[in-house]
């Protein structure tokens, strides 16, 4: 099943993911996974946080302009060529993968967030061979 991701620009200068950051540490919401890119003026974050509509309202009280959508948690066998457990059944049926990045501390464990075009399709695909997929356990890692 998938999990929430929130997304949010921010202003490309020193302090403003510390100060996300701090917002919701404050509320206690953990952030699992994170991918921040920069594009010269503004840095994209990319984040699931531990109670997503929690994070979301907060974000919005100090005025953050946010985009809450749907990836996949899954989990990809840490060894190499692990990768392609999760790649290659997606590949075989053309869903494209929009991005990708890795869950924190997660310890022996390799979670993903992914980005698919195709959803639900990804899900069947990736059930039917066997791939462990994260709905709310996920936050409780």
């Amino acid at each position: 099943m998938p999990v929430k991701q929130i997304s949010v620009s921010l202003e490309n200068v020193p302090g403003k993911l510390a100060e996300v950051s701090e917002y919701l540490g404050e509320n206690g919401i953990n952030i699992v996974a994170v991918s921040v890119v920069d594009a010269s003026d503004v840095s994209a974050i990319r984040f699931v946080a531990s109670d997503p509509e929690k994070a979301a309202n907060v974000l919005r009280s100090h005025g953050y302009s946010i985009k809450m959508t749907d990836v996949l948690a899954v989990e990809a066998p840490n060894h190499p060529g692990g990768l392609n457990a999760v790649l290659k059944p997606l590949k075989e049926v053309s869903i494209n993968v929009n991005y990708l990045y890795t869950c924190l501390g997660r310890g022996e464990k390799t979670v993903l967030i992914v980005g698919v075009d195709h959803m639900e399709e990804a899900i069947r695909v990736l059930k039917k061979n066997w791939v462990h997929m994260f709905d709310e356990e996920l936050y409780k890692l």
